[in-house]
């Protein structure tokens, strides 16, 4: 199980209903998206960064564990826009404010990533995929977005077990000897899937499969109270963001 996976099963907030983690934390992506970067992303990156850690109960090196790839595609982004391409003062340089435009798309992608982060690190995806056909997403979809879920895991630990069993036979001592290991790694797990594909098939075949997946899905209810606070925090960000803004301009 990938460890934001497993994070997911063991947050505070796993009986929840996903959509009163939707409306908070999809909430806060779209203010981070919509609002000033300064200081309204910036208020809306500290405060899912407190509730991640706080009330959900993310533990702090597994967040940054699932933030730093993000991150450094929020890094390379915002690096562009430091500097100019052309120009009478040279091919290459300093662009005029480009320090202020990227410091302004990093603070927006930085708090809209721990948004979907805090979605992801409360919220299963065996959770998430079975309520999405009673939202009108057709059954088809959902049923291979399940499978494809179940066989990612099968495959990783696949592979993690073969990449042991290389490193055990003296599979990764040299540079060819690691190449070799790699190719027979790719050959072997590309075996495998469509093996586990077939058994699969068969196995749902067997147990008279009509073209729909039922699964159990934990109970739980929409939580009147909660989604009403969420709400209630995603206005008064907007409105501090607009109070604090007022001098600044």
């Amino acid at each position: 199980m990938l460890p934001i996976d497993a994070a997911a099963h063991s947050s505070r907030w796993r009986r929840r209903h996903p959509v009163d983690k939707a409306v908070l934390a999809l909430g806060l992506t779209v203010l981070a998206i919509s609002l000033p970067p300064w200081p309204g992303a910036a208020l809306v990156l500290v405060t899912t960064l407190a509730l991640l850690l706080g009330p959900a109960g993310v533990p702090g090196r597994r967040l940054w564990r699932a933030y730093r790839v993000p991150l450094g595609f929020c890094v390379t982004g915002a690096l562009p826009l430091l500097v100019r391409v052309g120009g009478p003062d040279g091919f290459v340089g300093l662009a005029d404010g480009g320090a202020g435009r990227a410091g302004e798309l990093l603070l927006r992608t930085s708090a809209a990533s721990l948004g979907v982060l805090l979605f992801a690190f409360t919220t299963p995806v065996s959770d998430l995929l079975p309520r999405l056909v009673r939202a009108g997403v057709p059954a088809p979809v959902v049923d291979v977005a399940l499978v494809t879920y179940r066989m990612s895991f099968l495959l990783l630990d696949a592979v993690r077990r073969i990449h042991d069993a290389q490193a055990a036979r003296l599979g990764h001592t040299t540079r060819a000897a690691r190449w070799r290991s790699l190719a027979g790694l790719g050959a072997t797990a590309f075996v495998r899937a469509f093996d586990r594909a077939a058994r699969l098939q068969a196995g749902l075949a067997g147990r008279g499969y009509d073209g729909t997946l039922r699964v159990l899905v934990p109970e739980a209810r929409v939580s009147v109270p909660f989604t009403a606070v969420s709400v209630a925090l995603l206005a008064a960000l907007a409105v501090l963001t607009h109070v604090l803004e007022r001098p600044l301009s």
